[in-house]
């Protein structure tokens, strides 16, 4: 009778624990501006309610018992950044390395993008066996601490006898006929997409040939898995989006888009990643970007960075560079082309490249890319759509997050200030919120 009473007690009492838990993981987020990043415009003096790390509801005047409230009063709620072209664990201090592929210095830059308010990223195709042993999985189970990582495991790229060390483990087929084996082995590790390399670099490299990426995108789509593709030139983007393309990886660079290729794009549902800022990092060095000083990006540095970029010598080598006009050239028409691409109804999804080299700092660069989506002709509220809806959307996994719906996880930001009225004010971050809890105050208040 003794330990059937202290077996109904424990039952209980575990019983009570539970509800607690239960009634203590409601958060009740009180009369914020949200932007929920669907498009609409934003709701204003909106509650929102958080159980069990989901969204339960958002509407004015909620009542919770037993909910925490917190009063958001003049402050604005939106979903967290997610960037559909990134990179991670190659990069420590001023190198871009194999050997810095580790364990810790993954996670250290999954939590540094958490800390910018970017939950998501897809690391495009210089990845490592390291992370395909569990690490992705647990990442995306939210078992580890930071964004949540996707892959697109190893790119392909043309045979080169000399690869950069960081990208070494590249697919580099000598013929078509190579092309189904390597992807065999390549879809074992369930990539979101394969990244393809069809660039010449400025005329100093070799460009895949047609006969090669036409096999690979071929293979891929055998597999149900979809191509992603790193170019710069206009008849490169025609010839793939012909070929079947899924994503074009980068901006359009070298002349304007025509109506054809528009139509094209927009009939073969073809994702547009612009990665802007990788292109104003190629030149804005030779002088002083508005933001060199400003403590939210140089958080974001590795160290030693912010003294190489600051170093006279340092601009002056790129203002040197026979590049220099060109990378300029190429940022302008990039802003053109991406502006005709949104109006065209072709969807824009936010990437960065970011984390591939010291200069492309991980987590500000994704605040950057939407300023200079602005800056290209687009409002606010389209380049906050672009890098949360249309983002998620790129990986695959709208279903559960990029805006902030009934039903979606809790990830998101507070803000002090509206970025509506200035985009820069996605970067007056008070908290960043992962699965319904805070998890950073953002990159500056460490």
């Amino acid at each position: 009778m003794k330990n059937r009473i202290l077996a109904l007690a424990l039952i209980g009492s575990l019983i009570y624990a539970d509800a607690v838990a239960q009634t203590t993981s409601l958060v009740l987020l009180k009369n914020a501006t949200v932007i929920d990043g669907t498009g609409a415009a934003p709701k204003k003096n909106t509650d929102i309610l958080i159980a069990g790390g989901q969204i339960s509801a958002i509407q004015k005047d909620i009542k919770a018992s037993g909910a925490r409230e917190i009063d958001l009063t003049g402050k604005t709620v939106m979903p967290s950044l997610i960037c559909a072209h990134a990179h991670v664990g190659t990069l420590k201090g001023t190198t871009s390395s194999a050997d810095n592929y580790t364990r810790d210095n993954l996670l250290r830059h999954l939590k540094k993008y958490e800390d910018y308010g970017v939950s998501a990223i897809l690391s495009m195709g210089t990845d490592r066996p390291l992370i395909f042993n569990g690490l992705i999985d647990s990442t995306q189970n939210g078992l580890l601490p930071g964004a949540m990582l996707y892959s697109a495991g190893y790119g392909f790229n043309t045979p080169d006898p000399n690869p950069g060390s960081w990208m070494n483990l590249l697919l580099r087929p000598d013929s078509p006929e190579e092309v189904p084996a390597m992807m065999e082995k390549l879809a074992i590790v369930k990539p979101t997409v394969v990244k393809i390399w069809v660039d010449d670099h400025g005329g100093n490299a070799q460009k895949m040939k047609p006969e090669i990426y036409q096999a690979i995108i071929r293979e891929a789509h055998k597999h149900n898995i979809r191509i992603a593709a790193h170019l710069f030139y206009v008849e490169d983007a025609r010839k793939l989006t012909e070929a079947g393309i899924d994503v074009i990886a980068h901006s359009i660079r070298d002349k304007e888009v025509d109506e054809d290729l528009l139509t094209k794009m927009k009939e073969k549902n073809v994702t547009y990643i612009p990665t802007l800022s990788l292109d104003e990092y190629q030149f804005v060095y030779a002088g002083n970007p508005d933001w060199i000083n400003d403590a939210f990006f140089k958080a974001s540095l590795e160290p030693g960075v912010f003294e190489m970029i600051t170093n006279k010598a340092y601009g002056e080598k790129i203002k040197n560079s026979p590049d220099y006009q060109r990378n300029i050239s190429a940022f302008k028409t990039a802003m053109i082309n991406l502006k005709k691409i949104y109006d065209a109804g072709i969807r824009v999804a936010l990437g960065t490249d970011s984390g591939a080299f010291p200069v492309r700092t991980q987590g500000f660069t994704e605040h950057l890319e939407m300023e200079l989506m602005v800056k290209a002709g687009l409002t606010p509220a389209q380049a906050i759509t672009i890098s949360t809806r249309n983002a998620a959307e790129a990986l695959r996994i709208a279903s559960e997050k990029g805006t902030l719906e009934q039903g979606k996880k809790a990830d998101l930001l507070i803000l002090t200030a509206n970025p509506m009225d200035d985009i820069k004010n996605t970067r007056k971050i008070e908290s960043v919120w992962k699965e319904g809890k805070e998890v950073s105050k953002g990159p500056i208040a460490k």
